[in-house]
């Protein structure tokens, strides 16, 4: 009986980790908007070709 419990837990323990895989999967674009949002360096706001004019 013990092994039996132990194997679904096991099963158990891979469908969720399948279920987390198919998550970020499905919500892949959000999450990188959302990332690269929080990690935006200030630089990123300027127009360089207006900091930099070629002479």
């Amino acid at each position: 009986m013990k092994t039996a419990r132990f194997i679904l837990k096991i099963i158990g323990a891979s469908l969720a980790l399948a279920a987390s895989v198919c998550l970020v999967i499905a919500f892949w674009d959000r999450l990188t908007c959302l990332l690269h949002g929080l990690f935006q360096s200030e630089s990123d706001d300027y127009d360089d070709d207006l900091l930099y004019e070629a002479e």
